[in-house]
């Protein structure tokens, strides 16, 4: 056996643990491709209104649940774009809670719509407060 026999047996391994890797590599891409479809099945944490309408020009209010309790809004929104919203009561904490409603917030009023991911942290929060904005929009018209 000598010199020959350990090379062999080197070469055994290092070729054996090669295999392994490719044998990792094709489970987690067998992995990752079987749960992807499944994963979409899930319920996200989108809004599901978006505007597609015009509203009917005014202040509504709307109501969601938050971590804490209840987020109540109010929408001002003019024929063609929400122009201010305001929240009216909350329980939230300051953070994360009330800084994920100003984020939020913020972003409404900027691309105007309420199809916006939560913010990370704080998703009940921000669950309660676009569906709080959701239903005054609803009250407004909007779908």
């Amino acid at each position: 056996m000598g010199y020959g026999g350990i090379m062999r047996t080197k070469t055994t391994r290092i070729y054996n643990s090669g295999k392994k890797r490719v044998r990792g590599a094709i489970f987690w891409i067998l992995l990752l491709c079987g749960l992807l479809p499944f994963l979409a099945l899930l319920p996200g944490c989108l809004g599901t209104a978006s505007r597609t309408m015009g509203y009917k020009p005014g202040i509504y209010e709307g109501s969601g649940r938050g971590f804490r309790g209840t987020i109540f809004v109010s929408v001002q929104v003019s024929s063609a774009d929400i122009e201010d919203i305001m929240i009216t009561s909350h329980e939230e904490t300051a953070y994360p809670g009330a800084a994920a409603m100003e984020e939020l917030l913020e972003q409404i009023l900027e691309w105007g719509v309420t199809d916006l991911d939560c913010i990370s942290g704080a998703t009940f929060t921000s669950r309660g407060f676009l569906q709080a904005v959701e239903e005054a929009l609803g009250k407004a018209g909007g779908s």
